[in-house]
């Protein structure tokens, strides 16, 4: 089957973020996992890292101790290297991640045969996976804050459009909605929080600290 074109990219204003580092490492996980399905905002980015490129060869040179190059490698060799295994699934900056592709993922259910599975607890956001069974609907709820939700197998629709593997939903606090995956095959996405859900349902408020969502 001929893979569906993406049809849903990163805005200019995060993907500008993205190149000047400004994001927190969970968002970034979004951004480079995205980028590297969708040659668009691929070269999207290509133009914007040009343009910061530009911007710091036209700074004057700063000088730098002797031994800073020494001292930065040392840093370097201290670091513990992972190497995921082979992923076929999945973009290899994810796969870095969970260790593997998504059939090895450890999943928590959260009721109804929804799952996830937290990849990464930052100060400033929160990345997990999420699993959404054919035809089921994740719980509805709005947020308090930026969410990305990235579709890595499968699709979804809400109240704001249709999204299959590679598109990207970008939500804030005015939207409330109610993922549902396309009948025929799970739904596996990517979710980036920047903080806690605001779940409408008293069932999921109340076990909300225990998920951890």
């Amino acid at each position: 089957m001929t893979p569906q074109p993406i049809t849903h990219h990163i805005d200019d204003a995060l993907l500008m973020a993205y190149s000047a580092g400004t994001l927190p490492e969970a968002f970034s996980l979004a951004i480079a996992t995205h980028i590297s399905m969708c040659d668009e905002c691929r070269a999207t980015l290509e133009s914007f890292d040009a343009v910061g490129g530009q911007v710091m060869e036209d700074q004057s040179p700063v000088t730098m101790n002797a031994d800073a190059f020494t001292k930065t490698m040392a840093m370097v060799g201290k670091q513990s290297i992972q190497r995921p295994k082979p992923a076929n699934d999945i973009p290899s900056v994810l796969a870095g991640y969970i260790g593997g592709s998504l059939d090895d993922v450890e999943w928590r259910s959260l009721g109804g045969g929804i799952k996830q599975k937290i990849i990464l607890a930052g100060r400033d956001a929160t990345a997990r996976l999420l699993y959404i069974p054919a035809g089921q609907s994740a719980p509805d709820h709005g947020h308090s804050g930026t969410e990305l939700t990235l579709v890595l197998r499968g699709a979804f629709k809400d109240v704001s459009g249709h999204y299959r593997a590679g598109d990207i939903e970008i939500t804030d606090d005015s939207v409330e909605h109610t993922p549902i995956a396309d009948m025929g095959e799970d739904c596996i996405c990517l979710a980036v929080t920047e903080a806690p859900i605001r779940f409408t349902s008293m069932f999921y408020r109340a076990l909300q600290p225990f998920f951890k969502i």
